[in-house]
């Protein structure tokens, strides 16, 4: 398999600022890291994804970017397709999309405008109409959520197709990337349930008649260099209240390095890394993680 290894920023990520997301973005693709992700949430202080990747595109030859991940729900589903192909094209064809249903609370879905109860029904009708305006398709389509006419995306993305990537670990969520995904993403989980993920997408993909690739499976990995922030410790005890936070949270890059390798028993090959706490000069932890985790890569 190749192990490939990319960089996260997160929701509350401080790196806004030009001088510092620049210097970021050309030191990872200078280090030698796969690819650099972005979060979408629109009240945390992160840039917007689409705007970051963009502005990532422009500074880098090589290094894909992705969206860890994208909420699908509330936003148009041609606008969508139009500026992720229009990404793809000028970036000579390394954009990595992720899609998600979106955060949990209550705010970010009246940001979004739509109502919690709706999001997996507009995601599951949203996505396949990506897809299809993607390939070029002139699309009629009259659903619950989404009337287009005659409504066509070009010029169409570098890839064809493009690899869409979804996230998720409850039974709903790997059912639904059996049925809609190319890959899988999940994050604040162990490789254990990571290894019994991939075995249920797998056996739904085959129910639909699908197939999903080997190497398409991997985990969002969140780490911290000396303990777990208080803030995130209660997160994941709120969230996973049957796990210690390090279960999910590996502390110092010699576990980060380890959970991977444990990972990849497991059969998952791709993997984001994000530190819970960002450092005032980003070079110093981009080399130490070039040193210790990127020889992981094959």
């Amino acid at each position: 398999m190749k192990i490939r290894i990319g960089f996260g920023l997160g929701t509350r990520s401080q790196t806004h600022d030009r001088a510092r997301f620049i210097g970021l973005v050309e030191h990872l693709e200078a280090a030698g890291v796969d690819s650099l992700w972005f979060s979408d949430r629109i009240g945390g202080e992160a840039p917007d994804p689409v705007v970051a990747m963009a502005v990532a595109a422009a500074r880098t030859e090589k290094m894909k970017f992705g969206m860890s991940v994208m909420v699908l729900p509330g936003r148009n589903p041609a606008v969508v397709a139009k500026q992720l192909a229009s990404l793809d094209r000028l970036s000579g064809g390394r954009l990595l999309p992720a899609f998600g249903l979106g955060a949990r609370d209550a705010t970010e879905h009246q940001a979004f405008g739509v109502r919690r109860e709706e999001r997996a029904a507009i995601f599951d009708e949203a996505l396949p109409l990506i897809r299809r305006l993607w390939s070029g398709e002139r699309i009629d389509h009259e659903g619950p959520h989404f009337s287009l006419s005659g409504v066509q995306v070009l010029p169409r993305p570098v890839q064809d197709p493009i690899d869409v990537w979804l996230g998720g670990i409850a039974p709903s969520e790997l059912r639904r990337v059996g049925r809609l995904g190319d890959g899988w993403l999940p994050s604040f989980c162990t490789p254990d349930e990571v290894g019994d993920g991939i075995v249920t997408i797998r056996r739904v993909a085959a129910e639909h008649e699908r197939e999903i690739e080997d190497e398409h499976y991997g985990a969002l990995i969140a780490y911290a260099h000396d303990e777990v922030p208080a803030a995130m410790a209660a997160f994941v005890q709120k969230r996973r209240p049957e796990l210690h936070p390090t279960d999910v949270i590996p502390v110092g890059l010699d576990a980060l390095a380890e959970r991977i390798e444990r990972f990849v028993e497991v059969g998952a090959s791709k993997f984001v890394v994000l530190p819970l706490v960002e450092p005032d000069d980003w070079r110093p932890e981009i080399d130490r993680l070039a040193e210790r985790v990127l020889p992981l890569q094959n």
